[in-house]
C-alpha cells in the first residue's frame, strides 16, 4: 500500500512540456504511474482536465490551478474535458 500522506519537503525536479487536448501523449490516457520515490503535481493552465485515481477510485474534474494529486507508484490516467492546457511536474524529497 502507498502512503497517502502529502510530504512538505519535497523538491520539484522536473516538469512535462505543456499539454494540450491533442498533444497529451497517450501514455497519460491511460493506467500509469510515476516511480517509487516520485510524486506530481498538474498544473492545469486552462480548460479542465478529467483526473482518475485507479487506487481509490477518486475522479476529479481540475480547472485551473495546481494539484498536487499523483503519489509514487500510484496507477492514475487523465482525460482532456474539452479544450485544455497543462503540464506535470514531478518532485521527490532531498
Amino acid at each position: 500500500m502507498t502512503d497517502r500522506t502529502w510530504p512538505d519537503d519535497l523538491i520539484a525536479y522536473k516538469r512535462t512540456p505543456i499539454f494540450t487536448e491533442a498533444t497529451v501523449p497517450a501514455g497519460l490516457l491511460r493506467a500509469h504511474e510515476t516511480k517509487a520515490g516520485v510524486w506530481a503535481r498538474l498544473h492545469v493552465l486552462e480548460g479542465a482536465l478529467r483526473f482518475r485515481d485507479l487506487v481509490s477510485g477518486e475522479e476529479r474534474l481540475l480547472s485551473q490551478g495546481i494539484h498536487p494529486l499523483v503519489f509514487p507508484a500510484s496507477p492514475h490516467e487523465v482525460e482532456p474535458d474539452g479544450l485544455v492546457r497543462f503540464f506535470v511536474e514531478f518532485l521527490r524529497r532531498p
